[in-house]
């Protein structure tokens, strides 16, 4: 009797622990239940949009920033910016112009030559900053919280400012060369807004994809020549294609339509009186305008489709 008296109660068996949640819709529902979200993952379209535009000053900053350093170790500094394309216009105005003579029947061609390279090089810098925008900063991609989108926009506005200098040498030369001022001068604007938009546009996908194949930075320098000829830089496309060049009928209005070939016409129609209306293709605003929404706002959605694969792997 004072045996059963003595012993203990027996221990209640504790509860069991809760499963550990395996499934990913139950890691899924953890994660939700503590607030918890993906590292890295992309936001809506609209939220990255306002992402990018809150983000402004940090992409007008960075891109001032590039720019100011790019020459910042060369003795003449900051004057290589006007002197680069310069050098590059006059390479091609002897190669071209005297050697091959592409300048027979093109009035005003050593303003009608300059303009073309400077507005080439402006997309040319453009896609290929953009080729390495992502792959040549993985250390700030993966460092910091921010659309990735800002860094080929800041590449492209560094090289509209990389323009404009030169924009300024190719105001002198077109004085120097008789060219007078016009109210036509005002349609620059119009027309570089629309390059801007169409260079950023294939620049963000040159972005995506040079981040997954970094070899492409390599192959685009071949790309960009071979763009670069057939879209008449150095040469008028409109004396070439003409009548008398015994090329098929079709090949002058393909080549005009080719964006480079918009763009660059439209600046040599607003900047110099003997490149007429005539020159320029059929319905030459609406197809700068088409050409850059279908790259900028194509170009926009592809890169964002991958935001949140960027600097992994």
């Amino acid at each position: 009797m004072s045996q059963a008296l003595d012993t203990p109660p027996p221990t209640p068996a504790p509860a069991p622990a809760p499963a550990a949640p395996t499934g990913d819709h139950d890691l899924a529902a953890l994660a939700a239940r503590h607030g918890l979200s993906v590292s890295g993952a992309r936001p809506s379209l609209p939220r990255y949009v306002r992402q990018l535009w809150a983000r402004r000053h940090f992409i007008t900053a960075f891109a001032t920033a590039k720019l100011t350093a790019q020459y910042s170790q060369a003795k003449l500094g900051q004057l290589w910016q006007v002197m680069t394309p310069l050098l590059n216009a006059a390479v091609y105005y002897f190669i071209f112009g005297v050697l091959m003579d592409t300048r027979q029947g093109v009035e005003d061609f050593v303003p009608f030559l300059v303009t073309g390279v400077f507005v080439w090089t402006f997309t040319q810098s453009s896609i290929m900053a953009g080729t390495k925008a992502v792959s040549g900063n993985l250390g700030l991609v993966r460092a910091l919280h921010f659309p990735r989108a800002a860094l080929p926009v800041s590449f492209c506005l560094q090289q509209l400012q990389q323009l404009l200098f030169s924009m300024a040498a190719l105001v002198v030369i077109l004085l120097a060369f008789g060219v007078p001022p016009a109210a036509s001068w005002v349609l620059a604007v119009p027309a570089l807004v629309l390059q801007f938009v169409f260079n950023a546009g294939v620049a963000l996908v040159m972005a995506r994809v040079g981040s997954k194949i970094p070899d492409m930075a390599q192959l685009m320098p071949f790309l960009l020549r071979t763009w670069m000829y057939g879209s008449g830089v150095m040469f008028s496309i409109h004396h070439m294609t003409g009548p008398d060049s015994g090329l098929p009928s079709w090949v002058g209005p393909l080549l005009q339509v080719n964006p480079a070939v918009v763009y660059i016409d439209l600046m040599r129609f607003a900047l110099i009186d003997s490149f007429d209306g005539g020159m320029l293709p059929d319905h030459v605003w609406a197809l700068a305008l088409g050409w850059a929404l279908v790259a900028g706002i194509g170009g926009f959605i592809y890169f964002w489709k991958a935001e949140e694969t960027y600097g992994r792997g």
